[in-house]
């Protein structure tokens, strides 16, 4: 990690003391709002805009954030033009850093690249917090960091730091290892950290399964925790380092249902109470689950109990095709309310799989950020 001189009573402290006031969100690559709905438990906060380019996803997210604005294309927004929120949070595109991709790493050109942009709006924004979640692939990937105006340190992004297969060799051996040594290709979380130091944020990081708070899947996630810790300088030169961000074009979309003066806010996230209250109870499954799921009863069963909802059936069966995962499944396994995505009929059931697959199981992240704010370094 950078520089870690918080600590993590100073961490809860501060989260306490924001109780009073309620904290303002901006939320990039939404999808249908899992991390939101994890940041607005943890810090008592509430969403006031968000950028999805998706729009049958920016639909749902709407359905759900009535009052929220979508900002449309990031690479094509005009912070100066956007509301200040105090944190920022975002996960922003794994496709070339995941395990199971081209692994292109984090580099200009790249859809992962667009953290580029991210790291913008941190800089033209100021936020005090940004929360920021991505695959376990982050921890493995290369990643082209461009070098600030004036910086002569030739070795620290040396010319090799491509994704090819002797970059990838050359890495260091150890994958929490994040670019230390100035002779070996940079990680990707490495980059990030690097440019979070940079925009003179403190941050600390961690990685869980899904399974650590009881699903019943693996399903590992890079989640940090980023503060604000020393006065923010203007005009140091952070955006123009990063290239052109291409101010100013983007419009808002009005996805609102509602008008954008109505403020009545829906308690989204209530429900992730009672489920972090149950993560850990023992669980016995009943002899009608173990009839149905066989040696998957005890997940299943302990699932059911957390989210305090039954297991639909895992499969939609078609004569054609042969059986396929069942969405209402998929947002079973994420531990989302029924219907947070499945009831909308502005996705096609291909599109709510995969936008389940690129979404953020909210205890996942509630548990990830509670162990961040409450552990120092």
């Amino acid at each position: 990690m950078p520089g870690t001189t918080v600590t993590g009573a100073d961490f809860m402290h501060d989260l306490d003391a924001s109780g009073d006031s309620e904290l303002r969100i901006g939320s990039l690559f939404s999808g249908y709002g899992g991390l939101d709905l994890a940041v607005e438990h943890v810090f008592n906060a509430q969403t006031v805009w968000f950028s999805e380019l998706s729009e049958p996803v920016a639909s749902v997210f709407s359905s759900h954030w009535p009052e929220a604005p979508n900002l449309g294309d990031i690479t094509a927004i005009g912070w100066s033009r956007v509301e200040p929120v105090d944190i920022l949070i975002g996960g922003f595109p794994c496709q070339d850093v995941s395990t199971v991709g081209k692994r292109a790493g984090l580099a200009p050109g790249t859809r992962s690249g667009l953290w580029a942009h991210m790291a913008a709006a941190i800089d033209a924004l100021r936020p005090e917090w940004v929360v920021i979640e991505n695959v376990r692939g982050l921890l493995s990937s290369p990643a082209i960091r461009p070098p600030a105006e004036g910086d002569d340190h030739d070795r620290r992004n040396p010319d090799d730091a491509t994704p090819d297969g002797a970059a990838l060799r050359s890495m260091e051996r150890d994958p929490w290892h994040l670019g230390d040594n100035a002779a070996r290709p940079l990680r990707a979380l490495g980059a990030v950290l690097g440019d979070l130091a940079d925009l003179r944020l403190d941050a600390r990081w961690i990685g869980l399964p899904a399974s650590l708070v009881g699903a019943p899947h693996q399903r590992f996630r890079i989640f940090a925790l980023a503060r604000r810790t020393v006065p923010h300088p203007t005009g140091d030169g952070l955006i123009a380092r990063r290239g052109d961000s291409r101010p100013g074009a983007s419009q808002a979309r009005d996805d609102r249902a509602v008008p954008p003066d109505h403020r009545f806010r829906p308690p989204r996230a209530s429900w992730l109470t009672e489920q972090e209250s149950r993560i850990g109870n023992a669980v016995v499954p009943d002899r009608r689950t173990v009839q149905r799921w066989g040696r998957y009863a005890d997940a299943i069963a302990r699932w059911e109990h957390i989210t305090g909802c039954p297991a639909p059936a895992p499969a939609l069966l078609n004569d054609a095709d042969g059986p396929r995962p069942a969405p209402a499944f998929v947002e079973w396994l994420m531990g989302l309310p029924a219907g947070w995505v499945t009831g909308t009929d502005d996705l096609t059931q291909n599109q709510q799989i995969t936008a389940l697959g690129n979404g953020v199981l909210p205890l996942q992240a509630v548990s990830a950020l509670r162990m961040l704010a409450a552990n120092s370094a």
